[in-house]
């Protein structure tokens, strides 16, 4: 005699217990939903495009005022135009982290993790 106190347990004879009944369209239609969802979020929320993003606007900014410095702003950092170089750094690490968010995508978690989690919650 079987427990069937959790309905999601399959009737049929011989099934081991806490098997799942095969998913109907509407289950397949939310999981694939939800994948996009994650996928979405998982890029706009990525880190290196953030720092990324903001490393590139910021090194623009600072090298467009090292290009455009006067000499009295040389003058008082020994002629060497510090707003430049550091600009420039800005804006290669900015990016080498967009880069890296090209090259190495974050990626959803599979699917039977998101229906594990979807049937943990219910």
């Amino acid at each position: 005699m079987s427990d069937h106190s959790n309905p999601r347990d399959d009737n049929t004879p011989g099934a081991p217990h806490g098997t799942h009944k095969p998913a109907n369209l509407d289950d397949i239609k939310a999981v694939e939903r939800l994948e996009r969802e994650s996928a979405t979020a998982s890029r706009l929320f990525d880190v290196r495009l953030i720092i990324g993003g903001l490393f590139t606007v910021y090194g623009i900014i600072v090298t467009i005022t090292g290009i455009t410095a006067s000499d009295a702003d040389l003058a008082k950092a020994q002629d060497i135009n510090i707003n430049l170089w550091t600009g420039l750094g800005m804006l290669v690490l900015g990016l080498l982290f967009l880069a890296w968010m090209m090259w190495r995508p974050q990626t959803p978690p599979p699917v039977e993790e998101i229906v594990e989690d979807l049937n943990r919650e219910e």
